[in-house]
């Protein structure tokens, strides 16, 4: 193990951090050129990347649509994160802290800015009244599983993704440290759903919907390329779990949204009407 680095005294950004963010990533926050955002025909704007924070958005809204909800047709806008799209001015206006994904509901007299990927949830929830029990107590297991996916997701993709498959180079100490995380995380989703049909107990969620893109994905082997690393297959329940949730049409449409790249079947860079999914999912093998 390198020991060879001391911290100093007082840290500064070097010219070049490498790694895959290296060139966007900065100590400071707030908006770096100006660039207003779009406006669609829809009452709800989102502008996202279809990361699993960007997927929780869309798999809600394309549930709440397959439930006949009219108010919840969408304009999804691609927000490159590559490219630093995340910074313009329009972007900070909606989210100072320039993370997708990020809503504007324009359905009342003034537009109401939305973000944190669990917040959103929550607040589509509380609008449309779905994916969260209204009785006190069911309602609180909910959210005690949605507060977990929000806390323990970082371990996972900032942590264990970061250092196993985006870092410039591999480090011994950190992929050992967040792989132990990440395996206990998913043993804690095992064992809640051994005697749980979903994460919240019997009735589908925005804690299935929060927890799924993350999890579920690496349990079915769509994350970091790391399922052999981890053993996902060990864990049965969650792989149970994961695959019912990918059987749903509505989390097929809404995983697929704002992916700028991939077989076109599984990449709508931007969607405006259910037809824009429809013509991808046509062309499936």
């Amino acid at each position: 193990m390198n020991n060879d680095y001391t911290p100093a005294k007082v840290w500064t950004m070097e010219e070049e951090n490498g790694g895959t963010w290296g060139s966007i990533n900065r100590p400071d926050s707030g908006a770096r050129f100006e660039r207003e955002l779009p406006v669609g025909k829809h009452p709800i704007q989102l502008h996202s990347m279809g990361t699993p924070n960007g997927q929780k958005v869309t798999i809600m809204l394309e549930e709440l649509l397959a439930k006949g909800i009219s108010g919840a047709e969408y304009d999804a806008y691609l927000i490159k994160i590559g490219d630093s799209d995340q910074f313009s001015s329009g972007f900070v206006e909606v989210n100072p802290n320039s993370k997708i994904p990020a809503l504007v509901d324009r359905s009342g007299p003034t537009p109401i800015n939305v973000f944190e990927s669990g917040s959103i949830l929550l607040y589509l929830a509380d609008k449309f009244g779905h994916f969260l029990p209204t009785a006190l107590e069911d309602r609180v297991k909910v959210m005690n599983w949605l507060f977990w996916l929000q806390g323990s997701a970082p371990y996972l993709g900032g942590g264990f993704g970061h250092f196993y498959a985006y870092a410039p180079e591999k480090f011994e100490y950190p992929i050992n440290r967040f792989s132990m995380e990440a395996k206990r995380q998913l043993d804690v989703l095992d064992k809640q759903l051994a005697n749980n049909t979903f994460i919240a107990g019997e009735e589908y969620t925005i804690a299935d919907i929060a927890i799924w893109p993350w999890y579920g994905n690496l349990a079915l082997g769509n994350a970091y390329n790391a399922a052999e690393f981890l053993d996902v297959g060990s864990y049965k329940n969650l792989q149970r779990w994961a695959k019912a949730i990918l059987d749903r049409p509505a989390v097929q449409r809404g995983r697929i949204v704002n992916k700028p790249m991939g077989e076109a079947w599984e990449a709508v860079a931007e969607r405006h009407s259910a037809q824009d999914i429809d013509d991808a999912l046509s062309q499936k093998p």
